[in-house]
């Protein structure tokens, strides 16, 4: 009765959200039990067909999250072969100035030069304070490197504000859609601040912050159907949910959304350790029926063809698949006028006698590649084999990463679609 109540509550809220499609969840952690720093984008935007590409850049080579359609020179997170890395989220309180719309928004423009020239945070810091005036950006940049530095740049048209985690001695910082050098009164997405500062709180009480994998970042804030003001999780009390609703909710402040495109975390090195270590690891479209799987840093181009696609992302991709698992499941519209506000969980969450949730397939098919990956990495990273060897493992494994997506969806793949209930 209590979770009953909790969501009536919740579907007639009104809430001062960040733009849809600007609305971006992010992390650092750097405090991990094997030096490892992680860096954790979700991105949320009009543009929702991504994939991971490879780019040889004036100096390092690197891959990054792209728009399909791009033909380059822009990026939305990436990691180059010196280790550094760097994601973004939108800010929406940092311009105080009359630069016009037609010169702004170039912040995947300024990630893409900063992976192909800087090799450190301290790099980058320098690329900004080089940069022309103005920027053209208003943004949170986020970067770790193969030396141990992490930081948060809030940056606006004229300047930025550097927030060193090395310095804060914090073991990891989240960001949204606000900058706390900026204006309060602007800020955005402060709901999805607390809802991703309290799970990582959570697993920083139990000990287990230090320990984590990416997939666990990706299943538990990019798949988290949590909401900080109402107080509701869904995923938690998904038995309850279910039983006492229709399984449909309003799709507002949870961390996934209609407008989420892609779920990376990038896994750095330790200190000293070879750049070439660093992993990317990437769910393309909606997260609740997208698989994660591992991209190698290289100076040549091994991303899958699957995850790599261009201009478009045909059924045969992860994106593509993605696309259509999440129009035919999780918001297929219905005969309301106002559909498209609804998110439909009934498939997401719903692990039946007749039904394995969408959650569980994506977690069976990650399961199954990373195994793959883990028996050749652990192989580099202990020295028993060298960095072309593992990259022609790599190769040769990556050829079953989609077939794996695909058969995990199996039942939801060969199904007619759902009948809606909105």
């Amino acid at each position: 009765m209590k979770h009953t109540i909790i969501l009536l509550a919740f579907a007639v809220l009104v809430l001062a959200a960040a733009p849809a499609s600007e609305a971006c969840t992010a992390v650092i952690i750097t405090r991990t039990a094997d030096g490892r720093p992680l860096i954790w984008k979700h991105r949320d935007t009009g543009n929702l067909d991504n994939s991971i590409r490879h780019f040889k850049g004036e100096r390092y080579s690197f891959v990054g999250l792209a728009d399909s359609s791009s033909p380059g020179g822009e990026v939305w997170a990436g990691v180059n072969t010196a280790g550094f890395a760097v994601i973004n989220t939108a800010s929406y309180c940092l311009k105080n100035d009359d630069v016009p719309s037609g010169m702004m928004d170039r912040e995947g423009i300024l990630m893409y030069r900063a992976l192909e020239i800087c090799a450190t945070v301290e790099d980058f810091r320098h690329f900004l304070d080089t940069l022309a005036r103005p920027m053209g950006v208003e943004a949170n940049f986020g970067c770790i490197d193969a030396c141990g530095g992490a930081a948060w740049f809030e940056t606006g048209n004229q300047a930025y504000v550097m927030r060193d985690l090395a310095v804060s001695g914090r073991g990891f910082e989240v960001v949204t859609n606000f900058s706390w050098s900026g204006d309060r009164k602007r800020w955005r997405g402060v709901e999805r601040w607390k809802t991703a500062s309290g799970i990582f709180n959570g697993m920083a009480g139990r000990g287990s912050l230090a320990g984590l994998h990416p997939l666990d970042i990706v299943d538990s804030l990019s798949r988290s159907y949590r909401q900080s003001v109402t107080g509701v999780d869904l995923v938690r009390d998904s038995a309850a949910f279910l039983a006492g609703t229709t399984g449909i909710v309003p799709d507002l402040d949870f961390i996934p959304r209609r407008s989420t495109s892609a779920s990376v975390v990038i896994q750095g090195v330790a200190a000293g350790e070879d750049p070439s270590g660093a992993v990317l690891w990437a769910a393309l479209g909606y997260p609740a029926v997208a698989v994660t799987v591992p991209v190698p840093v290289s100076w040549e181009d091994h991303v899958p063809d699957a995850l790599s696609g261009f201009p478009v992302s045909g059924p045969e991709t992860f994106c593509g698949l993605a696309a259509a698992l999440k129009d035919m499941y999780v918001f297929h519209g219905g005969d309301v006028s106002n559909a498209s506000q609804y998110v439909d969980l009934r498939y997401v969450l719903g692990d039946t006698a007749c039904t394995v949730s969408t959650l569980s397939c994506c977690r069976k098919a990650e399961r199954e590649i990373s195994e793959e990956f883990g028996k050749i990495y652990s192989r580099f990273a202990a020295g028993t084999i060298t960095e072309g060897e593992y990259l022609s493992l790599y190769d040769r494994i990556s050829e079953k990463f989609f077939r794996i997506y695909s058969e995990a969806f199996r039942e939801y793949t060969g199904r007619s679609a759902p009948v809606s209930t909105m």
